[in-house]
């Protein structure tokens, strides 16, 4: 014989029901009250923005061949990332220098495209971009693939992580 304690039965089966559903109305409403969509997308759409033309400077300035330039778009910071090739470079003055040894001449600098930009913002002060990097050089046209993290700082959107790959020619 079996006894059984009938407020302990199917306690697991049995969901707990709101004796007020209002309350949950109230919520839901007043939640998406600030997340319309027109809400979500003007500043999202102004940094994006920004972050494109953060990146149109860097190209404009490379193709001018003023490495200086294209740095400005990363954040001046010993907190700055550069991966690439396997190496890590901390530091924006480590970055720069990296960039005038292995770009020292015009015609290794060539001209440089981006395409293929994907901007993702994750939040308010922080963005991912990842993209398609070209030169078109004398002797050759490396390419590959890069993404880039990007924050917003008092002097605007800059780069703070940049991992940046080669496509097998």
């Amino acid at each position: 014989m079996e006894f059984s304690n009938p407020r302990s039965r199917n306690k697991c089966s049995r969901r707990r029901q709101p004796r007020n559903k209002w309350w949950l109305l109230c919520f839901v409403v007043t939640l998406c009250w600030g997340l319309t969509p027109d809400s979500l997308s003007q500043p999202a759409g102004e940094d994006v923005r920004a972050i494109r033309k953060v990146l149109e400077d860097q190209v404009a300035a490379w193709n001018r061949g003023d490495v200086e330039g294209y740095m400005k778009g990363y954040w001046n910071s010993d907190s700055t990332l550069f991966v690439s090739g396997g190496t890590l470079t901390k530091g924006y003055g480590e970055v720069l220098t990296r960039y005038r040894k292995g770009y020292d001449s015009r015609d290794k600098m060539g001209v440089l495209s981006f395409r293929d930009l994907a901007i993702k913002q994750l939040s308010p002060a922080a963005a991912l971009v990842t993209g398609v990097w070209n030169l078109e050089r004398k002797s050759d046209n490396p390419r590959g693939r890069f993404t880039l993290i990007l924050e917003k700082k008092s002097e605007g959107w800059r780069i703070t992580l940049d991992h940046t790959s080669s496509a097998e020619h």
